[in-house]
């Protein structure tokens, strides 16, 4: 089993920036990708961001390619979300979630593990 917490939410201006972290316990990461899904009010939960368990691929949604950027650091069993340039549409829940997987994978039913969630609003 994975234990995944996820923190560092919080409430941000436009244009600001947060950092989302997700520690893992129970087991290493090292063979585990990983992923960042957002689920917003009233709306299903979508992919964010992915990364491989090498981090050498990641993946980003469309609407986060070039403000977001995923990164892990296996020594730490841990995978972070820098967020710049945030807009009120980023303002969600966010879900750390882990795959036994080679590849970036970005559906989420796929994923063997999730953690709570933290959230993060975006103030206009």
């Amino acid at each position: 089993q994975v234990q995944l917490v996820e923190s560092g939410g919080g409430l941000v201006q436009a244009g600001g920036s947060l950092r989302l972290s997700c520690a893992a316990s129970g087991r290493t990461l090292s063979r585990y990708g990983m992923g960042w899904f957002r689920q917003a009010p009233g709306k299903e939960r979508e992919f964010v961001a992915t990364i491989s368990w090498s981090s050498g691929s990641t993946n980003y949604a469309d609407s986060v390619k070039g403000r977001f950027t995923i990164s892990r650091d296996n020594s730490r069993n841990s995978v972070y979300l820098q967020m710049n340039s945030l807009k009120p549409e980023d303002t969600a829940i966010y879900y750390c979630a882990a795959v036994r997987a080679i590849v970036p994978v970005t559906t989420g039913p796929e994923y063997d593990y999730w953690g709570r969630g933290t959230q993060v609003t975006v103030s206009s």
